[in-house]
């Protein structure tokens, strides 16, 4: 795997579990660490949003083969 993809897959993880923790509790680990909606904490959602988006290169790749 290249970096990138490396990259984008912990992103992908970090994304599921705060999604997986606000489902089950309420609780966004996100805005816990770096506030609700400050610059820092749009920058995690915006990157975990992008890594998803490249997942699905990663998707198609492992479909190819």
């Amino acid at each position: 795997m290249k970096a990138l993809d490396i990259i984008a897959l912990v992103l992908v993880i970090i994304g599921a579990v705060n999604w997986g923790l606000i489902g089950l509790f309420g609780f966004d680990l996100v805005a816990t660490l770096f506030g609700s909606m400050t610059w820092m904490s749009r920058i995690i959602y915006t990157l975990v949003g992008i890594s998803g988006l490249w997942s699905i290169r990663l998707i198609a790749r492992v479909s190819e083969d």
